[in-house]
């Protein structure tokens, strides 16, 4: 480490800002490339929900601005958000995509491995650099000159690549975790869809097809639809009949903190994550309470966005927290999933900004199986669901290890040999 030259992150890296595209020119064409706009980035991932798009036979004209995978990317305006720095690193399936303005795109060097630049830009060291620089109020902003000028130590190349190779092990496996909960989390929404939306065995066997079902679960169905397109004895009620719901409430900001006294604290869907929220603030004094497993959705804008509790915790006035009076954990969670249509249209009803409220959120239809036949269906999903939580908690834990192996690698606290035992215990 004695050797590591300090450089300024612009003497090693391929820095460029994006491009002013013009609203007036967007299409819906989901054949068009993507536009990477700081909307998209968030705490190391990329969003694309409503990303908007470039015909692609007006591309010629911006072809500098085209994303490569492994490319390194920073939000300029509002750098720093609740749950963390708002940078990402691009992946094949974010591909095509042109970089928009206030947008940063790294790219590494002869002597900076693009690999062990995202780790750079990843780390506690840069973060706290871009916290210190930042300026504006209303939108915190930085420039590409302050972000060149970050300095840190520079390890040779071959160190560079193996301190990647091993943060990269630990990231690919969380990775993977995450497609297999994305297959999971589809498999137990068709299934909902299926049995309580689109009435799929009941429309089976009035067809007279093949059950697809076991024998047990077949039974359960009824033989025909009846004129309002249900199956014959399912009626439809709404959430207030079949659950409990809680619309949170926001205590005084004086028994905020985010030292882990009282309960994890959320009062909107900040710092939802795929399935379970992330702790970051905690409330000494909690108003209103979801326990464990109850499923969590955002009731101010955006209105409709679910989780799921991972432990007891507060929720704010944007959450509302869903029960089933058996514990019926999957079955509510998939039914609130269910229910993102009507949810939404909520999502532009408040004077400022959407709301739904608890008369309304209550007043929702759903369809209403037997209990038979729910009590199934959970015993279906709900392995599929503890298996995504299971990945989960793995991902968590490997993400522990690898922030803490991070800066003591790119510090040369640690050498590159202890760290393969640390991980050779993890994978």
């Amino acid at each position: 480490m004695d050797n590591w030259p300090t450089v300024q992150l612009g003497d090693v890296t391929d820095l460029l800002t994006g491009f002013p595209f013009k609203s007036e020119r967007y299409t819906e064409d989901f054949s068009d490339p993507q536009l990477l706009r700081g909307d998209n980035v968030a705490q190391g991932v990329l969003r694309w929900e409503n990303a908007k798009r470039w015909p692609s036979n007006a591309t010629n004209e911006v072809t500098q601005y085209w994303l490569m995978e492994d490319d390194v990317i920073l939000a300029m305006d509002r750098p720093w958000i609740e749950a963390g720095l708002k940078y990402a690193a691009i992946r094949k399936s974010d591909l095509p995509a042109l970089l928009v303005q206030r947008v940063t795109r790294l790219r590494g060097s002869a002597t900076l491995n693009t690999s062990y630049l995202k780790y750079v830009i990843g780390s506690r060291a840069f973060t706290e650099y871009v916290l210190a620089i930042q300026t504006g109020t209303a939108v915190p902003h930085i420039s590409g000159g302050q972000i060149k000028r970050f300095q840190f130590r520079l390890p040779p190349i071959e160190t560079q690549l193996d301190i990647a190779q091993i943060l990269g092990a630990l990231d690919d496996k969380i990775e993977l975790n995450r497609r297999i909960n994305e297959t999971l989390e589809a498999m137990a929404r068709a299934l909902f869809k299926d049995w309580f939306v689109d009435f799929g065995p009941t429309r089976a066997k009035q067809e007279g097809m093949e059950p697809y079902l076991t024998p047990e679960l077949w039974s359960l169905f009824p033989e025909r639809l009846d004129v309002k397109g249900t199956p014959e004895g399912w009626d439809f009620a709404t959430v207030g009949q079949l659950f409990t719901l809680t619309m949170g409430q926001s205590p005084p900001g004086s028994t905020y903190n985010d030292a882990g006294n009282g309960l994890p604290f959320f009062q909107g869907r900040t710092d939802f994550g795929f399935r379970y929220p992330e702790r970051r603030i905690f409330c000494s004094a909690p108003a209103r309470i979801a326990e464990a497993e109850d499923t969590l959705v955002s009731v101010r804008a955006p209105v409709g966005d679910i989780n799921l509790a991972w432990e007891k915790c507060c929720i704010g006035r944007g959450v509302a927290a869903l029960r089933h009076p058996k514990g019926y954990r999957s079955f509510t969670y998939h039914t609130a999933w269910a229910l993102q249509l009507q949810l939404q249209q909520y999502e532009h009803t408040g004077t400022v900004f959407g709301a739904i409220n608890k008369k309304q959120f209550e007043s929702l239809s759903i369809c209403s199986p037997s209990q038979e036949l729910l009590a199934s269906f959970e015993d279906v999903v709900s392995p599929l669901d503890d298996r995504v939580k299971g990945n989960i908690i793995e991902s968590r834990t490997l993400a522990q290890v690898r922030d803490l192996l991070l800066p003591k690698l790119m510090s040369g606290e640690i050498r590159v040999k202890d760290a393969e035992k640390t991980l050779e215990s993890h994978l």
